[in-house]
């Protein structure tokens, strides 16, 4: 989330007069963004991840994502592209009723983690790897800062472009390689 205050006042006293914004972000297996978007903090996660799987033209292995993202159109969208998707379903859950399910990928995560329970299933699905977005945003905040700088939502959007560009050039720098030494 970019430009917490606004939202803090508005939730506590109602008179904030800055909306807040959520950076979504797409990162490949290195860590590196290869899809953005900026919304209003009211924006479904669900949709956003549909235009972050449209948005990018490499081909997607994997869709992870907290449980936010679970939705019959993310799965439609991500089988489509071939790529798996990861997403912990909610506690209320349920396998699809119909021979005809909804999601066969969503149906066999839910059968899993009633077998094996949730935790373990995280660790054996590669759930943890949606930590990398969690790191990205981290870095995000460290080095972009809170809050955008711009007044009007085009040059916001552009804003936030140019910050992941500017991260993913100072990680590909700073990034350390490993070469093996013939011994």
């Amino acid at each position: 989330m970019v430009g917490e205050r606004g939202w803090a006042a508005a939730k506590q006293d109602g008179k904030g007069r800055r909306g807040w914004k959520k950076v979504h972000l797409g990162v490949d297996g290195a860590s590196v963004i290869v899809a953005q978007s900026l919304t209003n903090g009211n924006a479904n996660d669900a949709s956003e991840g549909l235009v972050l799987l449209d948005s990018t033209d490499l081909a997607v292995k994997s869709f992870t994502g907290d449980g936010a993202y679970e939705s019959v159109a993310i799965y439609k969208v991500a089988k489509a592209k071939g790529a798996r998707v990861v997403v912990p379903p909610s506690k209320a859950g349920r396998k699809s009723r119909n021979r005809k399910p909804r999601s066969v990928e969503r149906d066999r995560a839910i059968r899993r983690i009633q077998k094996v329970g949730k935790r373990r299933w995280k660790k054996q699905s590669g759930y943890h790897r949606q930590g990398r977005v969690e790191n990205t945003l981290s870095r995000w905040r460290s080095i972009i800062g809170g809050r955008l700088r711009a007044r009007d939502a085009a040059t916001q959007a552009t804003e936030a472009l140019i910050a992941c560009n500017a991260l993913n050039r100072m990680f590909e720098l700073g990034r350390t390689r490993s070469v093996a030494i013939p011994g």
